[in-house]
């Protein structure tokens, strides 16, 4: 996969994703949704696990409006990511053991790294603003 905009699962994904920029309840309701699975699935995210809880706390910072400095085409990446992964219906279903969360760690791998300029400028700001901190910690999802 070099593109997620020739993934086609993805892409429906991000389309559903506009619907949850502006609507608070709905984005709360992903980010729970994703905050609940991410432990479940812990174990075989691997290193995507720290991708996750990224992009959880990203999503929180933009939904709560202390964290505005992205694109709104990235920010709809990142909720089209956590739609995808909350999601048990997608490229491999969720349900087929040792194969199911596959493309889950692909898409967001992917999306990690074609977001990585989004992604440092918010570690940045994560860092500058730890003090005042509102986001999820590991603790929290783990």
């Amino acid at each position: 996969m070099t593109n997620l905009n020739n993934n086609s699962f993805f892409q429906k994904y991000f389309k559903k994703a506009s619907s949850y920029l502006g609507n608070k309840e709905k984005s709360t309701d992903l980010l729970k949704k994703a905050m609940k699975l991410a432990p479940k699935k812990k174990g075989a995210l691997g290193d995507t696990w720290e991708k996750v809880l990224l992009f959880i706390d990203l999503f929180k910072s933009y939904i709560n409006g202390s964290y505005r400095d992205i694109s709104t085409k990235s920010i709809l990446t990142v909720i089209a990511a956590l739609l995808y992964f909350v999601s048990p219906i997608d490229a491999i279903p969720d349900f087929l053991v040792g194969m199911g969360l596959l493309d889950d760690v692909t898409i967001l791998a992917f999306t990690f790294k074609q977001l990585n300029t989004d992604i440092e400028k918010f570690k940045i700001w994560k860092e500058v603003n730890k003090e005042n901190e509102v986001l999820p910690n590991k603790e929290d999802v783990e």
